[in-house]
Order: structure tokens, then sequence, then C-alpha cells
């Protein structure tokens, strides 16, 4: 009797196993959809710099766009008021290190290298060129602890992972290497990338400081945007820029797009953890590039085979880039 009660038990699990199965699916297909907001942003800057005739005026009217939204959603609210109120006491005091308030100038250099070179180059070529930057960038900044408090050594595996995020971004580019200028643009989107890894890090400190992720987001927006705009100032006073606002609606989008993305993340990362929900986000953003250029040929180049090459090759190296390296225990 206690046999057959045992037995009949058994196979009580698998529907719950089947459920967390779907949950898990379902969350990576959102993942997914949220990781192709991330070719839109670049897809409507890339649109914005090309109507206004400069990057730089572009980047300033997408993140003036996300600071006027972020403004609007922590000054709604009491607490994140209050929170937003203490950033210059804790300058003052130096309960933030200063350097962590610059995390705002990564995501400046993202949306100011996609007005300048989503337009030349198409989305897919840019978000390759963007994901293999943040590929090495964080293999090395986890090789230095700074974006965790765990050191994750640089393996056999992740090295490669590197090498290949280069070697993807190299292919991607390559029919477009007789074109003047072609590989610095390039390179615009690849230091942005390099330069991304570290960004998390200085959120992550003023989120702590502050008590809100929201007033950290709130921040990059408004040091970026100040950045942006003293150096479109500066150019505007010596002759070699001007400003003009396009009427297009949906090219003020940019910011919105941006706010969108970390929002869904933030929120997907509880069911998934970080490695699912990397590698899922940047399935997501690879292949929505693709189909944006091949969908929207007009907001950048035709898609090559190698373009579609380079994506897998990308998406590769961001999985070997995300496994975590076995730490040797010491003996």
């Amino acid at each position: 009797m206690t046999k057959a009660t045992s037995t009949a038990a058994v196979p009580a699990p698998a529907p719950r196993k089947l459920a967390r199965g779907a949950t898990t699916a379902l969350l990576v297909v959102a993942t997914v959809l949220a990781g192709m907001l991330s070719p839109m942003q670049s897809a409507v800057n890339g649109a914005l710099g090309k109507a206004v005739g400069d990057g730089n005026s572009a980047a300033v009217i997408s993140f003036g766009s996300g600071l006027v939204l972020m403004i609007v959603v922590i000054f709604a609210r009491p607490s994140t008021r209050r929170q937003a109120l203490r950033i210059p006491s804790l300058i003052r005091s130096g309960g933030i290190g200063w350097w962590n308030y610059l995390a705002g100038l990564c995501g400046a250099a993202v949306v100011l290298s996609e007005g300048i070179s989503v337009g030349a180059l198409g989305v897919a070529v840019f978000q390759i060129a963007l994901i293999s930057g943040m590929i090495i960038s964080g293999v090395v900044c986890d090789r230095i602890g700074v974006t965790a408090t765990v050191q994750q050594p640089i393996s056999v595996a992740r090295a490669c992972g590197a090498v290949l995020a280069i070697i993807a971004t190299a292919v991607a580019i390559s029919p477009s290497f007789h074109v003047p200028g072609a590989i610095a643009l390039a390179v615009l989107p690849f230091a942005a990338g390099l330069l991304a890894g570290w960004q998390p890090a200085g959120n992550a400190a003023v989120a702590r400081g502050t008590g809100s992720v929201l007033v950290s987001i709130g921040v990059n927006f408004l040091v970026g945007f100040i950045v942006l705009g003293i150096g479109l100032l500066i150019r505007i006073g010596t002759g070699s820029a001007t400003f003009s606002l396009p009427g297009t609606w949906w090219m003020y989008l940019g910011g919105v797009l941006g706010l969108a993305s970390i929002a869904l993340m933030a929120l997907l990362v509880r069911g998934l953890g970080l490695l699912l929900l990397g590698l899922a986000s940047v399935a997501g953003q690879l292949v929505g590039s693709l189909l944006l250029d091949l969908a929207v040929p007009s907001v950048g180049q035709p898609v090559h085979l190698v373009t579609v090459l380079g994506t897998v090759l990308a998406l590769v190296a961001a999985g070997i880039g995300m496994l975590p390296s076995r730490r040797k225990e010491s003996s």
C-alpha cells in the first residue's frame, strides 16, 4: 500500500517542471522582444541624425526627451523626489565617488555614435560593433572586479569570446572597407561599447547611495544631456554646428525607447537571471537589427551575407563571453 502511494506520487512534480519551463520560455521570448528596442532606438537616433544633419544635435534631442520623461517620473512620487534631492548633499559629503556620476557619459557615447554612424553603417553593423565592444569590456571589467564583488579570471573560453567579437565586427564591416571613413565610423560604436562595460558599476553605486534605481537612471540622462549640450553649444559658438528640431514626431522617441528597454530588463532579470537575460537580450538586439535593416533599408545600408555571418559570430561571442570562469581554489 505504501509502495503504491509513493509510486503514484512520483509524476506530481512533472506539471510544475513543465510550468517552470513554459514560464522561462515566455520570459526568454519577452527578453528577445525587449532587446529589439535597442536597435529601434539606434534606428530612430540614426534617422534623427540624418534629418538634423548633425550627430551631436541628434544626441542632445534624444537625451533631452529621455531626461524630460525621467524628471516627470521621479518628481511625481514623493519618495523618489526626496531621493533625487539628496544628491547635492551626497556630492558634498563624498558619499558617492564623483566618478560614479559620470556613468551617463557612457550612454552619451552610445547615443552620439548612433546619430553619427547608423546612417552610414546600418543598424545591424552598428549593433554588432557596439555589442562586440561591450563583450570585450565585460570580460576585462569582470577580471578587474569593476562590476561585481567576485573577480572573473580571463579563461581561454572568455578570451576566445573577446577575439571572436573583434572578428565579428571586422566581418560585418568588410563590405564597406572601400568606403572612406567606414572603419572610423565602426570604431565609434565599438569604443562606446568598451565604455559601457563600466556603466553598470557607476549606476549601481548611485542607486545604492540614493536608494533608487530610477534616480540613478535620471542622473545618467542629466549628465549625458549636460555634456552633450555643452559640446554642442561650443560647436555652435565656433560656427561649426547649427541646431534645428525635426518635424517628424517619432524622431523624438529615442530616449523613450532607451528608458523602456532599461525598465523591461530590470523586470525580466528577476525571472531569468543575468546569464539568460544577457543572451536573450543580445539575441534580440542582433536579430532585431537585421530585421530593421531588411524591413526599413532607408535607415542604413543593405544587408549582406557577411552581415548575417557577423551577427551569428557576435551572438556566439556573447554566449562564450558570458560564461563564468572557474576560479581555482586555494590549496
